[in-house]
């Protein structure tokens, strides 16, 4: 048969018909009431070195390619803490460090797909995890991305009041002096059991939420509050494991850090794709 170059109003009329109907199947999927919520299954310490184990499988299988998905996270972190060197923003340097840790299970997503695909049998590839960009649950991805940014853009803010509250508003003048006064004075020691308190608060709520709604919304037509929900009950029915996995996520992110942010390259796909199994043990 002659194939022929469409023209350009028909070309046009055709992309916005597909459009169109990816918008409406997002909006289906924001708007799913959930009849139908998952099954939650107990846990136990010993589907935590599963899932690492098999996250660690996934990653020597695809590693250069979810190497390449992730990098835009260390950068990102990099740029933040150039931002956060500048004298006047000193104070929320090691906040920001931390809270940074919010937004991991954002930039994991597509690792997520590159699981589930393996999963299914596939050879995936780093294009492989824009798929979730063209799934109805992209609109609901993004929903939970933001809640998490807004998350971020929380814990930011209540530590620049806790830094007001316990040293006052006074920008110091070198790196040293402001260690000086973070760890030898009482206002500094105040600050440090204060941070340490809301920013635990900040930890778990980010963790109830995100346990395993990402992995829910890329597998799953479920909306959001379905999501969320279904998260919070995995902590709620194992609240020592999902604490546990909180610390070892908190501590891998910690250890990638170190060499100027680049051992995330790494240790954030091993998370991601332990991230997705540890769901498949707990969702049924």
């Amino acid at each position: 048969m002659t194939q022929t170059i469409g023209n350009p109003l028909s070309w046009t009329a055709q992309a916005l018909g597909r459009s169109g109907s990816h918008i409406a199947a997002s909006a289906r999927e924001l708007a799913n009431d959930g009849s139908a919520a998952p099954r939650v299954r107990p846990l136990d310490i010993s589907d935590i070195r599963a899932a690492l184990a098999e996250g660690w499988e996934d990653f020597t299988a695809s590693r250069s390619d979810v190497m390449f998905i992730v990098l835009v996270y260390p950068v990102i972190g990099l740029v933040l803490v150039g931002i956060g060197l500048q004298m006047a923003m000193l104070p929320l340097l090691f906040p920001l460090l931390a809270g940074f840790a919010l937004l991991g299970p954002v930039a994991a997503v597509g690792v997520y797909e590159i699981s589930r695909r393996r999963e299914q049998g596939a050879e995936p590839r780093w294009f492989d995890a824009l798929g979730v960009v063209e799934s109805p649950s992209f609109g609901a991805v993004l929903v939970m991305a933001f809640y998490l940014t807004a998350l971020f853009v929380l814990w930011m803010l209540t530590a620049a009041e806790i830094h007001k509250l316990t040293l006052g508003e006074s920008t110091p003048a070198t790196l040293s002096a402001f260690a000086g006064q973070v760890l030898t004075t009482p206002g500094g020691w105040a600050m440090i059991v204060l941070g340490c308190g809301v920013g635990f608060i900040f930890a778990v709520v980010a963790l109830a939420i995100s346990v395993v709604s990402f992995p829910l919304l890329i597998d799953r037509h479920v909306g959001v509050p379905v999501a969320i929900a279904t998260s919070v009950e995995v902590l709620r029915r194992n609240p020592r494991v999902v604490l546990t996995w909180g610390a070892v996520v908190a501590l891998g992110l910690a250890l990638g850090a170190v060499p100027l942010l680049l051992g995330l390259i790494v240790v954030l796909p091993v998370l991601g794709h332990a991230t997705w199994h540890l769901y498949r043990r707990a969702v049924g």
